[in-house]
């Protein structure tokens, strides 16, 4: 079963408590990556988000943004008395000794500013160990979805790849049949030229000469065993399409192949006929490379 490395997911949670989103964007990538954006303090899970994501992706980047707001209640919110205390004792005795006019009690507001005096509510460790069962279940919804959405552009990519094996595989049986043509029409060209250059002299043609450059033509010619790998890489292909996990890695290298083999063929084969069929072939085989490089 194809899939692509690119796709989108998200889910959400609310609570009277809490309201927590998760997106997840996959795009290429050889490897895994995992990329983590997220309210403080959630990013101090980025290790526990890439455990869960690996479980179901192997390749690609995959961005997480995860949105939070906390709804807190009234008693969530302390002062420190003992700090507001210490900076206005630390205020008092500033005012004696400069003999200030500003009452210390007076700039009651610039000190509730000061570090320490008003902490964040809650406590943070605490926070992620009691919400991370939460978080996790949220990343799976949309870890679900993502996957959803992968394996739907995995099947319509694999459906093209089919479409295009099946027209490379025309395009090389047209080769096939072709090539014992290709001896016998190099011959037939090189008979005419020879009798043409030698009919003014009146010079027989030395038959086993002919013969012999034919030979040497034909084996220099034959892509008889391009034509069975290309043809045995193209069987191989619909089976690696058909394997249950994404094959992309093995798609690539098997692309890699034919590749080499169309270009033998091209190169060996002097025969205008077969090398438009190998254009035809290689234009194939450059969608394919394309697509495999979004399969994971």
């Amino acid at each position: 079963m194809l899939l692509s490395m690119t796709g989108y997911g998200e889910a959400r949670f609310q609570s009277d408590a809490l309201t927590l989103a998760i997106e997840l964007r996959a795009l290429n990538n050889r490897y895994l990556k995992v990329s983590v954006r997220a309210t403080e303090p959630y990013h101090l899970l980025e290790a526990e988000f890439e455990k869960v994501i690996r479980r179901m992706v192997r390749r690609g980047t995959i961005q997480l943004h995860l949105y939070c707001d906390r709804h807190y209640a009234p008693h969530d919110f302390r002062i420190n008395a003992v700090a507001l205390k210490s900076y206005l004792d630390q205020l008092r005795c500033l005012h004696a000794e400069l003999g200030l006019k500003v009452v210390p009690e007076a700039v009651l507001g610039h000190l509730l500013a000061l570090p320490g005096v008003v902490p964040e509510p809650g406590n943070v460790p605490a926070a992620l160990e009691d919400e991370w069962p939460v978080v996790k279940q949220v990343l799976e919804e949309a870890l679900s979805r993502l996957q959803k959405m992968r394996q739907d552009e995995g099947r319509a990519m694999g459906q093209e790849l089919l479409r295009l094996r099946d027209h490379i595989a025309r395009h090389l049986g047209r080769i096939r049949q072709r090539i014992p043509a290709v001896t016998v029409a190099y011959r037939d060209r090189l008979h005419e030229r020879v009798r043409n250059l030698l009919a003014e002299l009146d010079v027989q043609i030395d038959q086993s000469e002919l013969i012999k450059e034919v030979s040497i033509f034909a084996e220099r010619s034959d892509i008889s065993e391009e034509v069975v790998r290309l043809a045995s890489h193209l069987d191989q292909f619909q089976e690696i399409l058909n394997e249950p996990e994404s094959p992309g890695r093995k798609l690539e290298f098997l692309t890699q192949e034919m590749f080499r083999e169309a270009n033998t063929i091209g190169s060996k084969a002097s025969d205008v006929e077969i090398s438009r069929d190998v254009v035809e072939i290689k234009g194939a085989l450059e969608k394919v490379r394309e697509l495999v490089q979004n399969v994971e």
